[in-house]
């Protein structure tokens, strides 16, 4: 009797093709979709969450109090806890169990670059600083100056007030438009610091791009999280022990969607 021919061998799926440097462009809804999938790791393991949520705030209150240098501690600080967090969403994503030393996991061989990504971070906020107060003293300048410089302080205070008022908004936009391009260089560079191994600069650029190349999801994913940060205030602010928790993981969200899966 004749042998039956083999089955056919299914063929193996095509690889995923590897994203581009500064990752793929998504389409607009999966700005909405890096939320529900924050809700996912959040609901995985949400009493750590939680307790991360507490943590990383007793952490900014304990700093804010200490006049500018726990601001500047602060913000030297970011980096390396966002990291933590994203790596974190990486053990859960990978089935394992997140834990609150996750919070503390930048903390470890990828520190000495996070630790140029927060002075370069702290070097972009000192630079806005700068330019801020430059164009204040500008507003204030002029005829305001002269006004008080002539002694009478009835039309001083006028020229003073007419000053601010016409200029402070002309400020606060160029603060704004100069504060946007700055958070975009950060949004992912954590990320890329300790799951792609990019190094500071690097990271600061490509994150940069990523976010101006997906501008519309990013739109989407702004508009969903401010309505979101307003039902989270309405209950006496409670509800931002569940929403910031879903915001960092949200984060890690967008950088699977747009980078791929980390190694």
């Amino acid at each position: 009797m004749d042998n039956p021919p083999p089955a056919a061998t299914p063929p193996l799926p095509s690889p995923q093709p590897a994203p581009p440097a500064d990752g793929w462009a998504v389409d607009a809804g999966r700005g909405a979709h890096w939320w529900s999938e924050g809700w996912r790791y959040f609901t995985a393991a949400p009493v750590i969450w939680i307790v991360i949520a507490i943590l990383y705030l007793a952490i900014m209150i304990g700093l804010a109090v200490i006049p500018i240098i726990g601001q500047i501690a602060s913000m030297l600080l970011h980096p390396a806890l966002t990291a933590g967090l994203m790596l974190g969403c990486r053990t859960q994503e990978r089935g394992g169990e997140l834990t609150v030393g996750h919070l503390f996991a930048g903390f470890g061989d990828r520190l000495s670059p996070l630790v140029i990504l927060a002075l370069l971070y702290l070097a972009g906020w000192i630079a806005i600083w700068l330019v801020t107060v430059a164009l204040l003293v500008m507003v204030i300048g002029g005829g305001a100056l002269g006004a008080l410089l002539s002694g009478n302080t009835v039309q001083a205070g006028i020229a003073l007030l007419s000053a601010l008022s016409v200029g402070a908004l002309v400020v606060l936009l160029v603060a704004l438009l100069l504060v946007v391009p700055l958070l975009m260089a950060i949004w992912f560079a954590p990320a890329l610091v300790v799951l792609r191994g990019d190094e500071p600069f690097a990271a600061m650029k490509t994150s940069f791009n990523a976010c101006l190349r997906n501008f519309v999801p990013f739109l989407v994913y702004g508009l969903v999280g401010l309505l979101l940060a307003i039902l989270a205030t309405i209950p006496l602010g409670l509800g931002w022990f569940v929403l910031a928790p879903v915001y960092a993981a949200s984060i890690y969200a967008g950088y699977k969607d747009i980078f791929g899966d980390p190694a």
